[in-house]
């Protein structure tokens, strides 16, 4: 049976351009048509009126939620988080792991090969390794006994169990072995992230030489800037060829430093991640990440010592953050939580509004509180 929904009279959003009063007529999970006063029949009607339309978000950088993670390595903990996300307006993601042993690491990587999402249920894009090929000296959250030097060999065999859906890698390029490692996987068409890493301006330049095009959660668990080193968040924030990561929960970045990336890298060059474990969507209290206890309140998410353990942020939240902190306009919220993440993952017909594209879209209040989440043209959310 055909499926159609006609969105009317609405705001659609995309990175370059807005456009009032418009419909947009969606089949069979694409978007088919768009422009004003359509006169097209449809099996379902939603008013958009005083509402934007924008891309589903795509969160690159995500470790749980709902009491999942992961790490977990079952099929019920993916689709548990698979089905909370879409209440945050994110229709895709990179399920990301954390360092761990190797035994842990495959276990996430063997259950992510088979899964698959169900229609309701934002969906998994591929992989993201966070660790375990990671400076000790910025280790962050990641526990430090099972950091190791980064290996081909060891990435090529994950990435066969995983059924090659590892789209993405964090790795310091400045340990042993690190600087070959970013130049064979950008080859392959990773993406290679730089973070959990002390490297200098000067291996900052080499990474990017070699193909690194990413920084992890900007700010946080990198060598800072210092006026005669500008280490890796002045190589992130100076470098063009850097995207950068950022966690917008005014925790892991104060709201002025969050403005700073936006004033030094434009909007195109932002990338808004949540970086959220297993406590998100739940309530406040004790949780597990990797072993480790992590106490979560209104503060975040700490390890008993006080570091940082990821975050409790949503995608609709960080949009909203970033609105406060920068004042950017609506077009540049969509670069940042979903444009940009589709080019640098080279996906084709996702994040933009546009005819022959999947229809994962988001509906809006003025407010930019999520009003319904459209996977494949179905609402699943709202």
């Amino acid at each position: 049976m055909t499926q159609s929904l006609l969105i009317q009279n609405v705001t659609v959003v995309n990175n370059n351009e807005i456009k009032k009063n418009q419909d947009v007529y969606i089949k069979n999970g694409k978007i088919i048509e768009i422009g004003k006063q359509l006169s097209i029949s449809s099996n379902k009607k939603i008013d958009g009126s005083n509402k934007y339309l924008f891309p589903g978000f795509i969160d690159m950088h995500i470790h749980g939620c709902a009491g999942k993670d992961t790490m977990d390595a079952t099929p019920e903990a993916i689709h548990t988080m698979a089905k909370s996300l879409v209440k945050e307006g994110t229709t895709s993601y990179l399920a990301t792991t954390m360092t761990q042993s190797k035994d842990a690491i495959e276990a996430a990587l063997s259950n992510l090969a088979n899964f698959r999402s169900t229609e309701d249920e934002a969906e998994i894009l591929g992989i993201h390794i966070e660790g375990p090929f990671i400076s000790q000296k910025r280790a962050g959250a990641q526990p430090l006994q099972h950091i190791v030097p980064p290996t081909i060999e060891q990435f090529e065999y994950w990435q066969r169990l995983s059924g090659n859906r590892i789209k993405e890698i964090t790795v310091a390029p400045e340990v042993e072995g690190g600087f070959a490692f970013v130049e064979a996987l950008s080859k392959q068409g990773i993406v290679v992230s730089i973070g959990h890493s002390d490297a200098t301006f000067v291996d900052m330049q080499k990474a990017v030489s070699l193909g690194a095009k990413q920084g992890t959660h900007l700010y946080n668990q990198m060598r800072p800037f210092h006026h005669r080193e500008p280490g890796v968040v002045g190589g992130t924030l100076l470098l063009p060829e850097i995207k950068a990561e950022i966690i917008v929960d005014f925790v892991h970045a104060h709201t002025q430093a969050v403005n700073l990336a936006y004033k030094m890298k434009g909007a195109e060059n932002i990338i808004l991640i949540t970086d959220a474990m297993r406590a998100k969507g739940v309530p406040f209290g004790d949780y597990d990440l990797g072993g480790q206890l992590v106490h979560v309140s209104e503060k975040g998410a700490h390890l008993t010592n006080g570091a940082l353990a990821g975050s409790v942020l949503t995608m609709d939240a960080a949009v909203r953050n970033m609105k406060k902190a920068t004042n950017c306009t609506l077009q540049e919220l969509v670069a940042m939580s979903s444009s940009n993440a589709a080019k640098q993952l080279n996906l084709k017909g996702k994040g933009k509004i546009k005819e022959q594209y999947d229809a994962d879209l988001i509906l809006l209040d003025q407010d930019l509180a999520i009003q319904k989440t459209i996977k494949n043209g179905k609402v699943i959310f709202g």
